[in-house]
């Protein structure tokens, strides 16, 4: 599943070529996504892209009287392509904007085309999501007393959007690797010394991932058709068995809440 950074990758290649652009054009060639494709979404037309930003995993595509919100569920990618280029299969949504189209592909149609013409942070699907993991909110004070009283494995309480949004699976287990937590330890008891690092390492795991493009596990591609080369720079993610980078001692991998997680035994004691 795209997380955060694959997400801010995505946005990041959309706004240059989407930003002040008028919409020409919509082709909802199959509805039937995670939630239906309203109707509304056909009337798009006429209406320019004012900017593009991100609420954890979802793309907020501003229109001045309302937002496109979008998001890429299990398998999605958004990709701009030439006006006329023919679709594939699971190419379900089509956004023209004159000389280019945005398009949605979508095998599993996890993902998502809504419309609200309210306030889009006050959208039943974005109003209970937490603290951004890269904005200024995410303070070793604030993340201590977010965890006061819980009793939760911190790697659950990480993947908890409504504490912090979208850390996901992947950066949760790099993020506690990188600030030498054990994901086993209940996260009422870290200290703010350990919520000091862990605040860091969120952050200097997501922005390495953005950098590196997001990690390319099996169907994200970003808004040019590239794949992301984070996952060949993963510390931990997926590589039970193998020697840890730093201690060489073999990571190991646990089920947590029906994930997994992978850490290192020595590094995070």
């Amino acid at each position: 599943m795209p997380e955060l950074p694959e997400v801010e990758v995505t946005r990041r290649g959309l706004a240059p070529q989407l930003t002040g652009r008028t919409i020409s054009g919509v082709s909802v060639r199959e509805p039937r996504l995670r939630w239906p494709v309203p109707r509304d979404v056909l009337g798009l037309a006429g209406r320019t892209v004012r900017t593009i930003r991100r609420r954890g995993k979802y793309l907020l595509v501003d229109c001045g009287d309302g937002h496109l919100i979008l998001h890429l569920g299990m398998s999605g990618s958004l990709r701009v392509l030439p006006p006329g280029t023919p679709p594939q299969k699971h190419d379900h949504f089509d956004l023209v904007l004159g000389d280019r189209v945005l398009r949605l592909r979508d095998p599993r149609r996890f993902g998502a085309v809504l419309w609200t013409c309210g306030d889009a942070d006050a959208h039943p699907l974005l109003a209970h999501l937490g603290i951004e993991p890269l904005s200024r909110s995410l303070t070793p004070a604030r993340l201590h007393a977010l965890t006061r009283g819980n009793r939760i494995a911190i790697k659950n309480f990480l993947m908890d959007g409504r504490r912090i949004v979208g850390v996901g699976n992947i950066y949760a287990s790099e993020s506690l690797f990188r600030a030498g937590i054990t994901p086993r330890k209940r996260s009422g008891r870290l200290t703010l010394q350990e919520c000091s690092r862990l605040s860091k390492a969120i952050k200097a795991t997501l922005q390495a991932a953005i950098r590196a493009g997001g990690s390319t596990l099996r169907d994200f591609v970003g808004a040019d058709g590239g794949s992301g080369y984070a996952q060949q720079r993963h510390f931990v993610y997926d590589r039970a068995g193998k020697n840890c980078r730093r201690c060489r001692t073999p990571i190991r991998k646990l089920q947590q809440g029906q994930r997994s997680t992978y850490y290192c035994p020595t590094c995070q004691r």
